[in-house]
């Protein structure tokens, strides 16, 4: 019987001998039943195409591979090419495993009366406890430990009489986490109010706080910690106890511990009338912070203001304060500690008790490396310590709090870092947490990268692909990342950002030749532990050598910043219980000799001491990224 010219059978016979192609170690990686069409069975056939060692596939390159069947491949590849695959998000995004915000519809409850929620999650939540009349409300938990965590609330006890509120905490423990809060508060009389917790210790923020308190009469409110203990993102708090009446507002603390994290603080206390506000830590123990503080205790009558702490211990960063008590009348405003910081940074405050009436003003320490600028009348204001240090003893002291390692440690976890010398069989060290925090994603496949612009020049295409609002944490992704991706490469750097398996490949073979393998860690066991070197194999006899290193960025689809430098060693290592001198992992080093482009900033020099092209510096492959050298080492 002979095949139809379109039969399964027909195409069977005519691919065939294109199948035999396909080598045994690669069919293996394929389960029965696989299509041979898929993305992943192509990237097999790429793989035994390119790369020429002897050396089994690397199943770590083959998990990363697109999960698209072979039709959902040719369909969302053909919406690609036409420039729309935003019309088929939600299928896309799922089928392809990449890194989506969902889009949320707004919930309508308004849950009036006196409530109680335990848990709360992923929701648009529109109103709570608005004009309410004496009672308690409390809100527990909202959106806790979630992985990728978008939420609004926008209004929380608005217009209510001698009623209190309690919100305990709000988006604890999230990764890449986008989070809105509109209103608490505003407008009501009497009572008390207290938000303990607002996404403390989350990974890459996008927070916004708009309003906590505003326009309210005699009532007390309480914020005690806002985004303690983040990691590299950014948030903004816009209004607190704004047009106040006899409200007594304390905030505890703002942005402490952080790690990279640009914060904006927009007003405090503005317009108040007999109201006692304090704010006692903004930004302090942060590591490299860019902290904007704008307009604090403004336009008030009769009301008292202090400030205890900004970004005291902090290291580095870049600083700036305006407007402190403008044109305030017969009231009083106290800043203990401004920029006392352990690494100083560059800071400037403008606007201190400009244009107020009769003010008691008084500042007591005020850090180096500064400007002040619009300073008030010397009789109405007062200095304690102003830039007292002097630098040999600032130096002394940094010195000193650098040998101690516990201000070190705070913003440079114990073995992120360390000396060549350290890769010794027997030695006991401290793992940094090698997990990777990013969120699970796929490699989609080059025949739909290629179709997608990768520019910032094209940055809206992207953003409507995947849904990307303007002023979104999803849009400020993007956005990084591909600023990041076009930065010139650093002197002696071969660099490139691939968003595909085939790239990958090609990047590596283009620098290390086509005889190479990838290494990485094999798990994270022994992540923040102390950790035994067991039996330790240097890469090309532990000469200095070549390797292409992989590190991914946020990015909705999986995206690795792949380069090249010069001048480095890589070393494999078993990794022991020090205890019980068993084998728990695998890990794979690379230690760069020449360091002499780094930035004197750059928290290897905190974590161990010196500068730039003074020391090497080396440092663990974290689970999902990899280093590629040649097979024959």
């Amino acid at each position: 019987m002979q095949a139809h010219p379109f039969s399964p059978l027909f195409l069977f016979f005519l691919c065939f001998p294109f199948l035999l192609n396909v080598s045994l170690a690669g069919a293996r990686v394929l389960l029965a039943g696989d299509s041979p069409f898929t993305p992943k069975a192509y990237l097999i056939r790429y793989w035994d195409k390119e790369i020429h060692s002897n050396l089994p596939k690397s199943t770590f390159i083959l998990s990363k591979a697109s999960p698209l069947n072979a039709v959902d491949a040719a369909t969302f590849t053909k919406l690609a090419s036409q420039n729309a695959l935003s019309t088929k998000f939600p299928a896309f995004c799922s089928s392809a495993k990449l890194f989506c915000f969902p889009d949320l519809a707004p919930s309508l409850d308004k849950h009036d009366g006196n409530s109680n929620f335990a848990v709360y999650f992923d929701k648009n939540f529109t109103n709570y406890g608005t004009d309410s009349v004496n009672g308690v409300d409390s809100f527990k938990n909202y959106s806790d430990g979630e992985n990728i965590p978008v939420n609004s609330f926008r209004r929380y006890g608005r217009d209510s009489i001698d009623h209190n509120e309690k919100f305990s905490a709000y988006g604890p423990d999230g990764n890449v986490v986008d989070q809105s809060f509109n209103t608490y508060g505003a407008h009501s009389s009497g009572g008390a109010g207290e938000f303990k917790e607002y996404n403390d210790q989350v990974n890459v923020p996008d927070l916004r706080f708009a309003s906590y308190s505003d326009h309210g009469n005699r009532k007390a409110q309480k914020f005690s910690s806002y985004t303690g203990d983040t990691n590299s993102g950014s948030e903004s708090f816009t209004s607190y106890g704004k047009n106040g009446v006899a409200t007594p507002n304390e905030f505890t603390s703002y942005a402490d511990d952080s790690n990279v994290i640009g914060s904006e603080f927009t007003n405090y206390g503005e317009d108040s009338n007999g109201a006692n506000n304090t704010f006692k830590s903004y930004g302090s123990n942060g590591n490299v912070p860019e902290n904007n503080f704008k307009n604090y205790g403004a336009e008030g009558t009769v009301s008292v203001d202090s400030f205890t702490s900004y970004r005291e211990e902090s290291n580095v960063g870049d600083d700036s304060f305006q407007s402190y008590a403008k044109k305030s009348s017969a009231g009083a405003a106290y800043f203990k500690n401004y920029g006392q910081s352990f690494n100083e940074g560059s800071d400037t405050f403008t606007g201190y008790g400009e244009g107020a009436n009769e003010p008691k003003v008084g500042f007591k320490i005020y850090g180096e490396n500064s400007t002040f600028k619009e300073y008030a009348d010397k009789k109405t204001t007062s200095f304690s310590d102003y830039r007292k240090q002097s630098s040999a003893t600032a130096s002394d002291e940094k010195t000193a709090k650098t040998a101690s390692g516990s201000l070190v440690n705070k913003w440079i976890e114990p073995g992120k870092f360390f000396r060549e010398s350290e890769l010794k069989k027997g030695n006991v060290m401290p793992m940094p947490d090698i997990r990777d925090k990013m969120p699970k994603r796929s490699f989609l496949p080059r025949t739909i990268t290629s179709k997608l612009p990768f520019s910032t020049s094209n940055i809206a295409s992207l953003k409507e692909t995947f849904h990307a609002a303007d002023n979104s944490t999803m849009e400020k992704i993007i956005k990084d990342a591909l600023e990041e991706c076009e930065r010139a490469p650093t002197p002696g750097e071969t660099k490139r950002c691939v968003g595909s398996a085939e790239d990958l490949i090609d990047f590596a073979t283009s620098v290390l030749g086509r005889n190479v393998v990838v290494r990485t860690t094999a798990n994270v066991n022994g992540s923040k532990k102390k950790i035994m070197i067991g039996s330790i194999k240097g890469i090309n006899g532990g000469k200095v050598t070549k390797s292409v290193s992989c590190h991914q960025s946020l990015f909705p689809y999986l995206l690795y910043y792949c380069h090249s430098v010069p001048k480095v060693r890589v070393y494999e290592a078993d990794i022991l219980d020090p205890n019980s001198k068993a084998k728990i992992n695998h890990g794979v080093a690379i230690c760069h000799l020449d360091t002499s482009v780094w930035s004197p900033s750059h928290g290897a020099f905190l974590a161990l001491g010196s500068g730039p092209g003074k020391i090497e510096v080396c440092h663990w492959i974290f689970e999902n990224d990899m280093t590629w050298v040649t097979a024959d080492n």
